[in-house]
C-alpha cells in the first residue's frame, strides 16, 4: 500500500481534476490512504501576457523556461514553482518582479509543463535543474541574479545553493517544509488518518522509487549552507508547514535574512489575501543593497 501511495504521490498521470486533501470526501480519503492519490500532470494553462522567449535547457531532464525582459532591468529573477504547480501558475509573481524592474525567468521543473517526464522529487532531484537555470544566466553574462520558490521550489534552492555551492545575488522562499517525513506527516493529518506508521513507510518508498534516502532530506540542513541574503515568507495559517520548521530553517540560515508572516495566510499563494504587503517586502528586499 504504501509502495503505491509512495509512486502516485511522486508520478503525474492522467486527467483528473485534482483535488485537495481537506476537499474529499471519507471515502475519497480512504480510497487516497489506501491506494494513493492520483495527481493529473500540471500543464501550462496561460501564457505571459507580454513578450517571451521559451527554451530548453539540458538539465538531469530537458526542461522548459520562460524568458521576459523589461526595460533597464537591474537583474533577472528565476522563479521556481511548487509541488503540483507549472510555471504559468507563476505568472502573477513574474509580473511583480518586472514592475519593479527585474527580468523574469520562469522554470518548469521535470514532470511538470513543458519539461520532460512525469516525475517529481519534492525538491531532491529538482535542485539540479535549479543550477542549470542558474548557470544558463551566468553563462550569458548576467551578475545579478536572484531566485524565487514557492514551498518545493523554495526546498530546491536551498538544496542546490547546499549541494552545488552556487552564489544568488540573494533569495527569496516561501513556505519551505523543514524535513520531508515532517512534511509527509503533515498530509496525513489533514486527510485526518494516523500517521504511523504510514507516513514513515511512504517516505522510505518513495524515496527508494526516485533514487534517495527520504530521511535525509532536510531542507532545515541545508539551510545551514545559505549565505547570501534571504527573504523567508510564510503564511501562519500552513496547515503543511509548521511555525516550528520555519523557525529552525531561519535560524540556520547563514547570511543576512529577514522572515515576513502573514497571519491569515495558508499554504498557498500570498497575493490572494496579502497582494499589496507582499509586493512592498519584495520590492524592500530587492532594494537593499
Amino acid at each position: 500500500m504504501a509502495f503505491f501511495h509512495a509512486y502516485r504521490f511522486t508520478h503525474f498521470s492522467g486527467n483528473e481534476v485534482r483535488l485537495k486533501p481537506d476537499q474529499l470526501s471519507f471515502g475519497g480519503k480512504m480510497k487516497a490512504l489506501f491506494l494513493g492519490a492520483s495527481n493529473p500532470r500540471p500543464e501550462n494553462k496561460d501564457l505571459p501576457a507580454r513578450e517571451f522567449t521559451a527554451i530548453k535547457l539540458q538539465s538531469n531532464k530537458t526542461i522548459e523556461c520562460w524568458k521576459i525582459k523589461t526595460d533597464s532591468a537591474k537583474g533577472t529573477v528565476i522563479v521556481f514553482h511548487g509541488y503540483g504547480g507549472m510555471k504559468s501558475s507563476m505568472l502573477d509573481k513574474a509580473d511583480a518582479f518586472l514592475s519593479i524592474g527585474y527580468n523574469v525567468m520562469l522554470v518548469d521543473f521535470m514532470g511538470s509543463g513543458g519539461s520532460e517526464g512525469n516525475q517529481t522529487t519534492i525538491g531532491y532531484n529538482e535542485a539540479e535543474e535549479v543550477k542549470t537555470c542558474f548557470d544558463h544566466l551566468q553563462q550569458e553574462g548576467e551578475k545579478n541574479i536572484y531566485l524565487f520558490g514557492t514551498s518545493m521550489g523554495a526546498v530546491a534552492i536551498l538544496k542546490s545553493i547546499a549541494d552545488y555551492q552556487i552564489a544568488p545575488k540573494g533569495i527569496i522562499i516561501e513556505c519551505p517544509f523543514g524535513n520531508l517525513y515532517k512534511t509527509t506527516c503533515a498530509r496525513f493529518k489533514m486527510l485526518g488518518v494516523p500517521r504511523f506508521p504510514m507516513a514513515g513507510l511512504l517516505v522510505f518508498w518513495g524515496g527508494i522509487q526516485n533514487g534517495f534516502w527520504g530521511f535525509s532530506h532536510k531542507p532545515s540542513r541545508d539551510a545551514l549552507s545559505v549565505k547570501c541574503p534571504t527573504l523567508l515568507l510564510y503564511g501562519e495559517q500552513d496547515k503543511r508547514v509548521s511555525r516550528e520548521e520555519i523557525d529552525l530553517i531561519y535560524k540556520n540560515l547563514a547570511g543576512e535574512k529577514y522572515l515576513k508572516t502573514y497571519p491569515l495566510a495558508g499554504h498557498e499563494n500570498y497575493l490572494k489575501k496579502y497582494g499589496e504587503k507582499w509586493k512592498s517586502d519584495i520590492k524592500s528586499f530587492l532594494s537593499t543593497p
